[in-house]
């Protein structure tokens, strides 16, 4: 049970090809040797906090400087980075109820797969006997996916945070998380928006009144059609405009608005806040088709900088990109606004 005591921990750890820390950590030290024990539910990089008695959360959370007493329990702290950052992005993070599936890729360049279907071939008519099955042509896309690279740079001495408690470090480090969620999301939208390559724009449907009324969000559920309207992405003055439409204001959508924050709309669409979308837009989306998620790597940290206490300027990033995967699962609605 005390085999993860002996685990030599370096930085060589952050450098394996196709493999992060915390895999390669569990590999050295497999989570299943402890069933049945104390450390059962713990990975890895948790058994090693433990081995070196750091404290990372609650009360009585230890220092910065708890992580550089040795040279080995060092080497964890860019791992502590890259998960506080992470717990930011999952906290800001609407992507995953907008994404139809995420692609982890190990390069930079990455093309991905497109079926241009017409009407007629979604109808799926009767085959007569004897006659040739209608064909899906599935072809990669002419253009690479675009990889953007998000970040932020951690500016400030070890002197300066080495007695700061890691409680409070953490908050720190889960706003860039959620900083960069948010630029992704941004991202995504422009993809929706304007297509992989930023020319092909999402059909719109467009109507002249001042505030969309419930009429409108009927025609944007049926141009969605056979697709699902089961997401729909709204601006803040498009949030406050939809709130003002009647079927908004009956008595069970109230109740679970004013109850649970979320809200309901009279097609039963999961609503999204999304600030920084224009505000006289809404987006409207097959989620289970709309949109993929492109990954290279994971969130990536200058790992030799923070283990040698080197923190001005060490970069904390991630590499992301988007893509439209059926184009007519997604439509957008516009209006003048007052």
């Amino acid at each position: 049970m005390a085999g993860f005591e002996s685990v030599t921990l370096e930085k060589g750890m952050y450098t394996v090809p196709h493999k992060n820390f915390s895999q390669v950590l569990e590999e050295m030290d497999p989570s299943e040797n402890y069933r049945g024990t104390p450390l059962e539910g713990m990975d890895a990089y948790q058994r090693q906090l433990k081995r070196f008695d750091i404290r990372v959360g609650g009360s009585g959370s230890d220092p910065v400087e708890k992580f550089f007493q040795t040279s080995s329990s060092a080497a964890l702290f860019p791992e502590y980075i890259s998960r506080a950052v992470r717990q930011g992005m999952e906290q800001a993070d609407v992507l995953p109820s907008i994404v139809a599936t995420v692609t982890k890729i190990d390069g930079m360049d990455y093309r991905t797969i497109t079926s241009d279907l017409s009407e007629d071939d979604k109808t799926l008519k009767p085959v007569a006997e004897g006659a040739a099955i209608p064909e899906t042509v599935v072809r990669t896309k002419d253009t690479l996916v675009k990889l953007q690279k998000r970040g932020r740079m951690l500016v400030s001495s070890y002197e300066a945070i080495r007695f700061q408690k890691l409680d409070l470090f953490t908050v720190t480090l889960r706003q860039i998380g959620a900083y960069i969620a948010r630029a992704q999301l941004k991202d995504a939208i422009a993809v929706l928006l304007n297509g992989d390559d930023g020319k092909t724009p999402a059909a719109t449907i467009t109507t002249s009144g001042e505030k969309p009324a419930y009429g409108d969000m009927v025609s944007l559920w049926g141009a969605l059609a056979p697709y699902s309207m089961n997401t729909a992405l709204a601006s803040t003055a498009a949030m406050k405009d939809l709130l003002e439409i009647t079927q908004f204001q009956d008595s069970q959508a109230g109740l679970t608005f004013q109850g649970t924050g979320k809200l309901i709309t009279p097609l039963g669409a999961n609503l999204i806040h999304v600030p920084s979308l224009e505000e006289e837009k809404i987006i409207a989306l097959d989620k289970t088709c709309a949109l993929e998620m492109v990954q290279a790597g994971d969130v990536l940290t200058e790992s030799d900088k923070l283990i040698d206490r080197q923190l001005e300027r060490a970069v904390i990033s991630t590499i992301t990109g988007f893509s439209r995967i059926f184009d007519g699962a997604c439509k957008v609605l516009t209006y003048k606004g007052a």
